[in-house]
């Protein structure tokens, strides 16, 4: 880490020789993070996702302004403060963690927002804490890990919508009689504990996409607002979050922290976090100025040109914004499998089977119909 500081100083000192010269040691620096950070990131945050509304052309996505949310694990080192304070949450015999959210914006293919807490904390939770910072009216996509009544709830009372795909844990009932007018794909998400504290039951409408396994969707959007074809683009291009999480990862080799303490591993992903989210507006700026999509952008070339410039800095001129137009992938038609061969920690988890579809009870039905007279009433 003191070595990657001494880089980054000279970077600074070569691109910026008028003014003051920054400290000189790496324990200096992360202490004036530990006071500064947490003001700069958000600070930063907001100027990035100002410039990202200002970006019509890809604000949104067949009309509408998409987010995607999942979470992520990262290592850190195996030491005694990382494992009491950080824990683990993965696969037996792995080190401590830090768990990650990110919400990203489907249009631009940039980082909105982001949580990170130890490795046991609930991607949930972090989602809760991110609601405020997203647009009104914004539909969130996500996979059925972030299915549950409660945090719907709490999205739609925010004045946004939900994407979310939902599996067999699920259980959906139709003919409740709650919604003004039902259809055949009207379905409630209504558990036993929401019927026990007199919570109305969400009126949802399921949306099946054919394929290998079929995949259930629920969103609160109607067909008028949210069709059929719109939902199924929508939900696959969920999988950028993904890719973003690959950016980070492999591309950036941020996939294990280097801190030996758990406060400087949280901040050092943070940076990591932000240093993404700037490269690839800053990409994705340069490439939609030359007329291509936000796709077309290659992080790994982006990376190269800046570490470039960075170090041509005072030696040579260099037009970073006309460079990084064209950080651009291969157009090459892919003719065989990109799975690896043999990856002894592939995932292999099983697909969300269909969800529990039951009709109502009739003692069910007569509750939805008090609970809709007294809300109605009131």
């Amino acid at each position: 880490m003191a070595g990657q500081f001494a880089s980054a100083r000279a970077a600074v000192i070569r691109m910026f020789p008028s003014r003051k010269r920054p400290g000189e040691t790496y324990q200096g620096f992360v202490k004036a993070l530990k006071v500064w950070g947490s003001l700069l990131r958000k600070r930063l945050a907001g100027h990035l996702r100002d410039r990202m509304r200002r970006m019509d052309s890809c604000w949104t996505v067949m009309g509408v302004a998409a987010f995607a949310v999942d979470g992520s694990r990262v290592e850190c080192p195996r030491t005694a403060a990382n494992q009491e304070q950080l824990k683990c949450a993965g696969r037996k015999k792995t080190g401590p963690q830090l768990s990650l959210t990110t919400i990203y914006h489907m249009g631009s293919g940039c980082a909105w927002d982001y949580r990170i807490g130890p490795g046991v904390e609930n991607e949930r939770t972090h989602l809760r804490d991110m609601l405020s910072t997203l647009p009104e009216g914004a539909t969130l996509v996500a996979d059925a890990g972030f299915t549950g009544h409660d945090l719907l709830r709490s999205i739609l009372q925010s004045g946004r919508h939900v994407l979310f795909r939902v599996g067999r844990n699920v259980t959906l009932l139709e003919k409740l009689g709650y919604a003004c007018v039902e259809k055949d794909s009207t379905v409630y998400l209504w558990p036993g504990r929401a019927q026990a504290e007199e919570q109305a039951p969400l009126v949802l409408r399921l949306i099946t996409l054919p394929g290998r396994h079929e995949v259930y969707l629920v969103t609160d959007r109607s067909e008028e607002e949210l069709s059929f074809e719109q939902a199924g683009v929508l939900y696959r291009m969920r999988w950028g979050v993904e890719v973003f999480y690959r950016s980070l990862k492999q591309t950036l080799q941020q996939r294990k922290m280097r801190s030996r303490a758990a406060g400087q591993a949280k901040m050092e992903l943070s940076w990591a976090v932000m240093g993404l989210w700037v490269l690839s507006l800053a990409g994705v700026q340069a490439v939609v100025a030359k007329g291509k999509t936000p796709g077309n952008l290659s992080i790994a070339l982006a990376r190269n040109m800046v570490r470039q410039a960075m170090a041509d800095c005072g030696r040579r001129r260099t037009n970073l914004r006309k460079q990084l137009a064209t950080a651009l992938k291969d157009s090459y038609v892919r003719t065989g499998s990109k799975a690896a061969r043999n990856w002894p920690h592939k995932k292999n988890e099983r697909h969300a089977d269909a969800p529990k579809i039951k009709p109502a009870q009739p003692r069910q039905v007569q509750h939805a119909k008090e609970l809709l007279e007294r809300n109605s009433a009131a």
